[in-house]
């Protein structure tokens, strides 16, 4: 098919490498201006406009599609762009601008999103790292006919991922980024031929993904400890959770945990012991084993190099 691609950040590349290796025509790809980043701040392209360039694709940044909005002259100019190609499809992953309604109606076959949940399970922002954090044994990804709603379009095709016991918000982001890529051309394949039947959600189930944010990496000890543990591998990598340890000024972040299945009765945020096999906090429920943990401004350091380094006065 000949389609235009919009994304921006890793999830939405491997999409991109998956429909340029099926064959299919990418004549332009829309993304995110570049941002500054690193030490220096200079200002760097998104993984899809590097894919984007390396093919030779034009690449369009608007930063915004409403032509009523805020940069109506960028909007002007990517309808006209998409006007002239005349796509069949427009494949959206983690774009990152909202879709106004001439964009939706402008390809022949609409516009198919990549969503990173079983919908209608996490619509919103943050569905991968939600998953964990509540607990889900399993989440995927959806192939769904955009509208104008949030994530409430007809879904087309599914990919189930399970969601292990150590699973982090890293490795569970590659796993379906991947399914990702093969179910959109999975998707693209069935629109060529037989079709695909498109599916209501359902009013049932229905839950949101808020966005992420900073102030949420700091662990409240009166939670309980499984629901803490889970909060460590929903935010490994990003926002990074973290902790506050007697002896040390700044937080020190929090890579790998487990709960323990025993109680403890001190006060949450109680140190019970700092060896090599971990550092062992009461919490509101349980006890939270900290097994791999980094000092500000130091590298991640597994619990029993950690721990030769500080040696507090153990609470319990």
């Amino acid at each position: 098919m000949r389609l235009v691609f919009a994304g921006t950040p890793d999830f939405a590349r491997l999409a991109l490498d998956a429909l340029l290796a099926a064959g299919h025509e990418v004549p332009l790809v829309l993304t995110q201006p570049d941002r500054p980043a690193g030490r220096g701040l200079k200002l760097q392209p998104s993984p899809v406009k590097q894919a984007a360039l390396a093919a030779g694709i034009e690449v369009a940044q608007p930063r915004s599609l409403r032509l009523d909005g805020k940069y109506p002259d960028e909007a002007r100019a990517a309808h006209a762009l998409l006007t002239r190609i005349a796509p069949d499809v427009m494949v959206v992953a983690a774009y990152g601008l909202i879709l106004p309604r001439w964009t939706l109606a402008l390809p022949r076959l609409g516009c198919l999103n990549i969503h990173a949940s079983l919908l209608p399970r996490w619509r919103g922002a943050a569905p991968i790292q939600r998953a964990i954090e509540a607990g889900d044994s399993e989440t995927g990804v959806t192939i769904m006919q955009m509208d104008e709603g949030l994530d409430t379009g007809d879904m087309l095709l599914e990919r189930v991922v399970p969601i292990g016991a150590d699973t982090t918000a890293a490795l569970l982001h590659d796993q379906l980024a991947q399914a990702g890529a093969e179910a959109i051309v999975q998707a693209l394949e069935a629109l060529a031929g037989p079709g695909l039947t498109p599916r209501k959600q359902p009013d049932e189930g229905v839950t949101y993904a808020a966005k992420l944010e900073k102030s949420e990496a700091a662990l409240d000890l009166t939670l309980p400890a499984e629901v803490l543990a889970r909060r460590i591998r929903a935010f490994n990598p990003v926002p990074g959770a973290t902790v506050r340890l007697a002896g040390l000024a700044d937080p020190v972040k929090v890579w790998r945990a487990q709960a323990l299945p025993r109680a403890a009765t001190q006060a949450p945020g109680s140190l019970l012991a700092a060896t090599a096999e971990g550092v062992d906090l009461a919490t509101g429920a349980g006890v939270l084993r900290l097994l791999e943990l980094q000092k500000a401004g130091g590298k991640r350091q597994p619990v029993d190099v950690f721990v030769r380094g500080w040696q507090p006065v153990q609470e319990g």
